[in-house]
């Protein structure tokens, strides 16, 4: 093959791959993961094998719960009943998404969202200060942007597909009814939650979604992958 040729395919490779921004939250290996302090075990991933000690093989021991990382909540995480995540409906996560930059400080409010006119079947991710500040430690932040309860309903009666937020949980730490009211709210109108994004870098605006979580068997919610291209 000639050379120009095969540098052109080589660009059309690497224009290709970098359209695509990976706003999922890695797994690290060995260091601790931000999780919920409510759970009673601690998420753990470790090399139980590896090929620079010596071993024939490199391996990881995964010990995380359904919710550790960036995962989508099914219907059953919060309602008895309800659907499992491997139920989930493939084209929820997949598909046209749209990225609104949250300026409140505080929490996701009606008022924010009003003029940006939300219509039945969208995919919404809320990009807010959590992106750019919550992800330089480990450690768990106890004062992230949440949704506010209002808001939560306001988004289930526009029929929203998929409500995605920048850090573990859409409800506030600490405050019992609104963690329940907003994930009730959203799951009991069939919209599917997608929390521990990560839009630093990501300009407000229309994506194409690819975000599928793991096929576990009646399961209150999946690890996930979550990646966005620009839509032009």
């Amino acid at each position: 093959m000639p050379g120009k040729a095969l540098n052109k395919i080589k660009e059309t490779n690497t224009m290709v791959k970098s359209a695509w921004i990976d706003i999922s939250v890695p797994m690290p290996v060995r260091t601790p993961l931000a999780y919920w302090p409510d759970d009673p075990v601690p998420p753990k991933i470790e090399r139980i094998m590896d090929v620079e000690r010596g071993d024939r093989v490199t391996m990881s021991q995964i010990n995380i719960n359904s919710h550790n990382g960036t995962h989508i909540d099914s219907p059953l995480h919060f309602i008895k009943g309800g659907s499992s995540i491997d139920r989930m409906p493939l084209e929820t996560s997949v598909g046209p998404a749209r990225v609104i930059e949250i300026k409140d400080e505080a929490s996701v409010k009606v008022k924010e969202l009003e003029p940006y006119k939300i219509k039945a079947g969208e995919r919404i991710l809320f990009k807010t200060r959590n992106s750019a500040k919550a992800y330089r430690t480990n450690q768990f932040v106890e004062e992230y942007v949440y949704i506010s309860t209002e808001a939560a309903r306001y988004l289930a009666e526009k029929k929203v597909r998929l409500v995605g937020l920048d850090y573990i949980s859409i409800g506030k730490y600490g405050e019992r009814e609104n963690l329940t009211a907003t994930h009730e709210t959203l799951l009991r109108a069939g919209v599917y939650i997608l929390e521990m994004i990560n839009l630093d870098g990501v300009k407000p605006g229309d994506y194409e979604l690819l975000c599928l979580p793991l096929r576990m068997e009646n399961g209150d919610a999946g690890p996930a992958r979550a990646i966005l291209r620009p839509l032009r």
